[in-house]
């Protein structure tokens, strides 16, 4: 686990171009005493080779692999561009972390920050951070980026014959988390809840609420309110923009007439239906043999073959969390904390899927630039 500290944050900083921003991360490694004279060349020569820009305003230098010996401990370096830095082929990084590892610790580093720093939203909270403490807050993962919402949120065949019934408990299973108070609970049985169609209901509130916070209520029995069938509530807890991802999920369950599937699911489904993109189509397992894992390099190489083609395309790392992620997406794929090994399912949707899975098939049978 990566710790962070304020003296390994460098806030206004600037820069004519990312070799001068480089140059003065690489001098903080240095003066850190993480790593010895020299390391510089490594980390230009790796920009050279291929961008280290992750997206979202982010960019991650890091030495080569024949520069490793020059690391005398782990750790990285932050610096804060608030005015941008020109990364090169118009993009833009408002925030830079050097990144010096031995062996294959920087795959921990870059799994930990870039989970962190692939949810949306965070390139504007980068971008506004005026103290350290704020900027070790997002890297750490404690300012709330995503709204709470596991098993423990969902209530399935709760024997309830009406919809303040189901409201109370759905907004009750937030309160017990610690994450909103009586008052959310009473505001939003007092607002009730809105019919969004197929079954589904919505209440919220943002009263009293510490944390953003899903939960999720289904009858025993379905019921009608008004002339509408009641068969689950979805009640959303906000203090936040946390669950704009979560609510967009759900838009397109409805857009597609499949709310059905969150009343006929388990309650881990019903977590999966809501917190990850999800696409019906052709699926290949393919093993990863690099070395040292999908590091920036070889993870860029596969989303570049990725991007060649029209069709959706998500990636699983069937050996870590297992959850799907755009394998067009760099900050997404490296968050998969893949290592030499791990097997990674793909799934794609369109015309082109079945060419756009033999592709990466191909392109990680080649070593994704590294070699067989």
């Amino acid at each position: 686990m990566l710790s962070l500290s304020t003296k390994d944050i460098q806030l206004k900083q600037s820069a004519e171009d990312k070799q001068e921003a480089i140059k003065a991360i690489a001098a903080g490694l240095e003066q850190q005493g993480l790593v010895e004279t020299g390391y510089v060349n490594g980390m230009l020569d790796r920009e050279a080779q291929n961008s280290t820009f992750l997206g979202n305003g982010i960019a991650i230098p890091h030495g080569t692999t024949d520069t490793r010996g020059l690391v005398k401990e782990t750790g990285v370096r932050v610096h804060h561009f608030p005015q941008g830095v020109n990364w090169g082929d118009g993009k833009t990084v408002y925030l830079a972390i050097g990144i010096a590892a031995k062996s294959d610790e920087h795959l921990g580093i870059l799994k930990q920050l870039t989970k962190v720093l692939s949810a949306d939203g965070v390139e504007d909270k980068l971008k506004t951070s005026d103290s350290a403490e704020g900027l070790i807050a997002i890297l750490n993962g404690e300012a709330q980026l995503e709204a709470d919402f596991d098993e423990s949120y969902v209530q399935l065949a709760f024997p309830a014959t009406d919809l303040v019934q189901l409201t109370a408990v759905a907004a009750g299973l937030v309160k017990n988390h610690q994450s909103a108070s009586n008052e959310t609970v009473a505001d939003a049985i007092a607002a009730g809840a809105t019919h969004l169609g197929q079954g589904l209901w919505v209440a919220k509130s943002h009263k009293g609420v510490s944390r953003t916070a899903l939960s999720f209520v289904t009858p025993a029995e379905s019921f009608e309110e008004a002339g509408s069938p009641v068969k689950g509530l979805l009640f959303v807890a906000a203090c936040n923009g946390a669950h704009v991802n979560n609510m967009n999920y759900l838009a397109q369950l409805l857009f597609k007439n499949q709310a059905s599937k969150l009343f006929n699911a388990a309650a881990d489904q019903v977590v999966t239906l809501l917190t990850e993109e999800a696409l019906e189509g052709n699926t290949e397992v393919f093993k990863i043999r690099n070395p040292h894992g999908l590091h920036a390099r070889p993870g860029a190489m596969l989303v570049s073959v990725a991007k060649k083609f029209n069709s959706n395309i998500l990636v699983a790392n069937l050996n870590g969390e297992g959850k799907a992620v755009n394998a067009k997406s760099l900050m997404k794929v490296i968050a998969l904390g893949v290592k030499q090994g791990h097997e990674l399912q793909f799934t794609a949707q369109g015309d082109d899927a079945d060419e756009a899975l033999a592709a990466i098939g191909l392109a990680i049978a080649d070593g994704l630039g590294e070699g067989k």
